[in-house]
Order: structure tokens, then sequence, then C-alpha cells
């Protein structure tokens, strides 16, 4: 780890060769966190001593709003050098995070064909995949050479954030194909492109980014050329950018599941209000809900005190009946984001859940009873509650089972099925099955 207190030291010595011989012991990443504690003057003073390349990978890991605070204070010389090694993806987020005047200021700075590209990519929606594309890749005409290919790479190369691949395109842009790096490599100098190139898996520029992640995870690229509606290559997206994305979609999904609206910035860059205001919405709905509960119980007061044993037993098979759904609404949330279960598919679910169901209802309703057993209760309590507790785990399995896929079929995002609505909701129909057992078996 490296130690902000160390570094400032280091950077205010003169000697610039020691302070780079220092630097190259830390990644880009580790310094970026170094500059976000630092003072305005020290962040201004250490992307001036540093390398314009290292400074501009720098700033990729910081929020853009920094990005800017930090460019807009460089000398304006400097300010063009990093923007021009910044990925364009990541300067196009930058762009967006601040006012358009801002953004037209820094954009002046640019080449005039380099900013056209980026403001290209600026039109596209958020979280698409036109919105995720970066411009800095290698391209190549069909009929060249793999010689004069291979010129090509070693003229532009070091400006690109991948190599690996180069997007083989034809007169008007558009995308005939993609040949690797090693297939250029290992073919003969006067081999021309078209004799090794093959088909590219291309997505949409206005494909949504959750989308365009699941088909470069289905297809194992590293990266995935975006195109527009005339098939026209506009940008690629790297794998770092989809992992990103893929992270960003678990960690909203989960604390959907939790009952909670997701956060904008990490946990502890989130203020107390604001994880009061993501919280309390979703609170109040299940407290409200939660109080059908109540009149269910007060329907039911007959009945409950005629057989008082029965008040017993409420405690553990809602919270059963909660449990089963919770387990259920995340597998199928994960399964419907992965692309693994879809609308059509709703019978074969509620039918593999109701076997499950079955399976871990018969289970449970043993134990139940075995439980009554040793609290001594009746016998035929114990069957209510046994059986009860096998009718709760079905119908908790059906409703989680269903509700998932039916709001995925609305375009409605089934993660906002999540935990604790589904136990709200098994709570009181939960009570209703009890009681309703109990009147049968009990002759009550």
């Amino acid at each position: 780890m490296i130690e902000l207190k160390q570094l400032i030291q280091m950077m205010e010595k003169k000697d610039k060769l020691v302070f780079y011989d220092y630097l190259e012991s830390y990644r880009p990443i580790d310094l970026a966190e170094c500059v976000e504690q630092m003072s305005r003057t020290q962040q201004l003073t250490f992307m001036e001593r540093i390398p314009v390349l290292l400074a501009a990978e720098v700033l990729e890991h910081v929020e853009p709003l920094l990005q800017y605070q930090i460019l807009i204070h460089l000398q304006e010389k400097t300010t063009a050098l990093v923007l021009n090694e910044m990925s364009g993806d990541v300067v196009v987020d930058m762009m967006l995070a601040i006012h358009r005047n801002q953004a037209a200021r820094m954009l002046n700075l640019l080449p005039d064909d380099y900013r056209e590209k980026l403001q290209m990519l600026m039109s596209f929606p958020e979280e698409t995949a036109g919105s995720l594309a970066t411009v800095d890749y290698i391209a190549a005409r069909s009929m060249w050479t793999v010689e004069q290919t291979l010129k090509h790479i070693r003229k532009v190369g070091r400006d690109a954030e991948i190599t690996a691949y180069i997007y083989v395109i034809g007169a008007k842009g558009e995308l005939l194909g993609v040949a690797s790096l090693k297939s250029i490599i290992l073919a003969e100098p006067h081999v021309q492109l078209w004799e090794i190139i093959v088909e590219a898996v291309s997505v949409p520029a206005m494909m949504e980014q959750e989308e365009a992640a699941d088909v470069l995870s289905r297809y194992d690229w590293v990266a995935l050329p975006v195109v527009d509606t005339q098939n026209r290559l506009i940008g690629v997206i790297t794998v770092d950018d989809l992992i990103d994305v893929m992270q960003e979609e678990a960690t909203e999904d989960i604390q959907k599941l939790g009952g909670s609206q997701p956060l904008e910035n990490s946990y502890f860059k989130t203020s107390v209000f604001q994880l009061y205001k993501k919280r309390i919405v979703w609170l109040l709905i299940l407290f409200v809900a939660e109080a059908y509960t109540g009149n269910v119980l007060r329907h039911y007061e007959d009945t409950l005190s005629e057989v008082i044993t029965l008040a017993f037993f409420i405690p553990l098979l809602i919270g059963t009946g909660g449990n089963t759904g919770t387990q259920t609404v995340s597998t199928l949330v994960r399964a419907l984001a992965m692309g693994e279960v879809r609308f059509r598919d709703l019978y074969k679910v509620i039918r593999k859940e109701m076997a499950a169901g079955i399976m871990t209802g018969i289970s449970i309703a043993i134990i139940a009873y075995a439980r009554a057993w040793i609290l001594g209760v009746e016998y035929d309590v114990g069957l209510v509650v046994g059986i009860t507790a096998l009718a709760i785990v079905l119908w908790a399995s059906l409703v989680a089972a269903v509700l998932p896929l039916i709001l995925h079929k609305l375009k409605a995002d089934p993660a906002v099925v999540s935990g604790p609505f589904i136990t709200t909701l098994v709570d009181g129909t939960g009570l209703i099955i009890y009681f309703t057992v109990a009147r049968i078996v009990l002759s009550l």
C-alpha cells in the first residue's frame, strides 16, 4: 500500500528521476486513491510533475468531476496533452458530468477529428452500448496486406486502448470483420486482411449496456465493436468497461432485493441523509403493507382465544414462508438477469419451483410437527402446524416464482420484487392459510 505522506515527500524532491523511480513501484489506481486525498494544490503539483501518460492513467481512476476540477486548473498545454492520452470513453463520461459550456471548452483543446468522434459518443443515451464505447481502437482496410497493417499498428497502436483486435472496415466505414493480432503476426507479409478476417460479433449503439455485457460474456471476447444503423463502426467497448457494468447491475439488484433504492455512489461516499432517502420510501410502503397482518389476526381473534397454543407457532410459520419466497426470488431475479429464464418459461418455472416446494415443504412440515410434539401440544394442533408449514412453503414458492416473470414481461425491474416485499405478502396470506387449516382440522 502506498502512503500518502511518503508520496508527497517524494513529490516535493527536486530530483525527478528519483521521483519517477519511486512511482514505478505503484499502479495508477493506487496513485489515484492518494490523489483523491490530496489538497487541490498538491493534486496540481502531482499532475504537473508526473509524465503525461501516467497523469492520464491516474485520472482515469478518479470521479469525473474531480477529473475536470484538476484538468481545468492545469496549464492549458498540459490539459490538452493529458486529455489526448485519456481513453475516449472516460473523456466522454467526464464531459457528460459537467456543464455543457465547460465541456465545450475542454473539447476545443482536442484535435478536430477526435473531438467530432467524442461528440458523437456523447449523443447516445446513458446506459447504452454507444455511451460506453471508446474511439481508441485500430481499424484497417480489407485490401491492406499484413505488412501494411503491421506498419499501421506500429504507428497508431500506442494511442489505442486495445490492440488485440484489428477491425477491418470498408470504404464507407462499415464493419466487415475482425482480425486478431495473433493471426496477423502469424500470416505471411503479402497476405491481405480479407483473407484472414472472421465475422465480428457487434452490437448496435442503442442496445442497453446490460445486454451488451451479456453478448460479450457469451462469446468470450475482450472487446466488442459498436455499430450504427448502417453497420458503420463507431467505437469499441472493452471488457473492463463491461465488467464494471456487470458489477454495477449486480450491486443494484442486490440493493433492490434488500428493499432499498440503489446507491449512486459507494457506501462511504453516500451521506447519512442519502441513505435515509434511499431506504425510507420502501420501509414506509412495507410498514403500511404489514398493517394488514394485524387485521388478519384481529379477524381470527375468536379462533386464537379458543386454541391459544396456535399463537406459539405464528412467528415460525410466517418466517418460513418469507424465507422460502426470498430464496426463490433471489434465484429467479439472477436467472432473468443472465437471460437463462424468460416469460415463455413461466409454466416450466412454476412446475420446477412447485416440485422443489413440495420436497422442501414436506421436510419442514415433519420438523414443524416434531417441534409441536416437543412442546407438548395436542396431536391435532401439531397436525395443523405441519399441514400449514407445507401449504405456506408451496404458496410462497408459487408467488415468488410468478411475480418476477410477470414484472419482467411488463418491462419492470424484477429486482423490485424484493425479499421484504415477498415477506410482507406471505406474512398476511400465511396467517389466513394457518387459521383456515386450524378451523378445518380443529372444527372451530
